[in-house]
């Protein structure tokens, strides 16, 4: 975990790719950390193998991936094929990820007081090497998770702006995930 909270530290902007056009855009930015948001069973390897040759961080957001199941042998797999970390919504996968010797990122949808007071709650239980916060403009909340867990934050969703990715990290985020292009080279 340490090697990629100091490459987060030198640049915070985590490239959260879409499709195809998105990996040939991002591998001509100095973008380090990539999040795959989509794939397949079929094409995740590929796409995995391309970043990884030309010196990129690769989570893959598990839930997302097409044809791969929730559960501990779809974390096996992406395992043997050469991930970094994975990203998941479902709590009870963060110990596989993490028996696997993979970072894990558990990603929390902020929507209510509720949806805050039980990702802390979660955060706390399941022990993720990091958290994604969503939307990432929630900066009241960054704040108040931050002091409350010790572990880095990341931050996505309705990120526009340069004043998005400053507050932000003000507020208590170690990285800023993005699917806006412009964004990658901030």
């Amino acid at each position: 975990m340490r090697g990629i909270i100091e490459c987060l530290e030198e640049n915070p902007i985590i490239a959260a790719v879409k499709d195809d056009s998105d990996i040939e855009y991002v591998l001509k930015t100095d973008v380090k950390v990539i999040f795959m948001l989509f794939g397949s069973i079929l094409n995740i390897k590929e796409y995995v193998d391309k970043l990884k040759r030309n010196g990129r961080r690769v989570f893959v957001h598990i839930d997302l991936i097409n044809g791969l199941g929730k559960d501990e042998e779809a974390v096996k797999f992406l395992g043997k094929i050469g991930v970094d970390g994975i990203i998941t919504t479902k709590p009870t996968l963060i110990k596989a990820i993490k028996n696997e010797g993979l970072i894990s990122i558990q990603r929390l949808f902020m929507i209510d007081s509720r949806s805050l007071e039980t990702g802390i709650k979660s955060i706390i239980e399941d022990k993720p090497h990091a958290v994604e916060i969503m939307p990432g403009l929630a900066s009241k909340v960054i704040g108040r998770i931050h002091e409350q867990v010790h572990i880095p934050i990341i931050v996505g969703g309705l990120m526009c702006d340069k004043f998005d990715i400053i507050s932000a990290l003000s507020n208590g985020a170690l990285a800023i995930s993005t699917s806006t292009r412009e964004l990658w080279n901030e």
